[in-house]
């Protein structure tokens, strides 16, 4: 569900075993909820919490979580760092990195804190109105000036004046 949404009435544990809703197996339901547990090991101690109760990592963790129940091999995340503290963010990413190492799970990440994104992926797309503008390596696109420059905030030589700021200095040569 978009924007981290639990279900505010569940508790965490039962929000994460809403995920696991088609799973047969209570072994592997089992085994998937103990999982999610050693990646988040928050919500661990917080499973009897009302999900309405615990905090925006603690929900972006759920959330996470209950996808992971389905034991998927992509799972899709659209704006993770949306309204939570930049260690929480930090944090996240470094569990959605490990799952991806150790897990296998593809992430596809829908991201505006491109500085995040790009130090977290592997490849990267970066579209305008919605067209795909540019793509490639992570660690490429990074360092590219006119993503440095539109993006993340840098580069485009020394800046004066807020007047300089506000217009840029070069265009975006994939816009028409």
């Amino acid at each position: 569900m978009e924007g981290r949404h639990c279900f505010a009435h569940l508790t965490i544990e039962e929000n994460l075993l809403t995920g696991a809703y088609t799973r047969r197996s209570k072994a592997e339901i089992a085994a998937n909820l103990e999982k999610v547990y050693t990646y988040f090991p928050r919500l661990k101690t917080r499973r009897t919490s009302q999900a309405a109760y615990t905090s925006g990592g603690e929900q972006q963790m759920c959330a996470i979580g209950r996808a992971l129940m389905a034991n998927p091999s992509m799972v899709l995340l659209d704006e993770p760092s949306m309204g939570l503290a930049p260690q929480i963010v930090e944090e996240v990413f470094e569990i959605v990195k490990d799952l991806n190492q150790k897990e296998r799970v593809t992430f596809l990440l829908a991201e505006q804190n491109t500085n995040m994104a790009l130090r977290y992926a592997d490849y990267g797309y970066i579209m305008e109105s919605g067209r795909i503008v540019m793509d490639g390596a992570a660690s490429d696109l990074a360092s590219n000036e006119d993503v440095k420059e539109f993006y993340l905030g840098v580069g485009g030589g020394e800046r004066k004046s807020f007047r300089d700021v506000k217009s840029y200095k070069r265009r975006k040569r994939w816009l028409a």
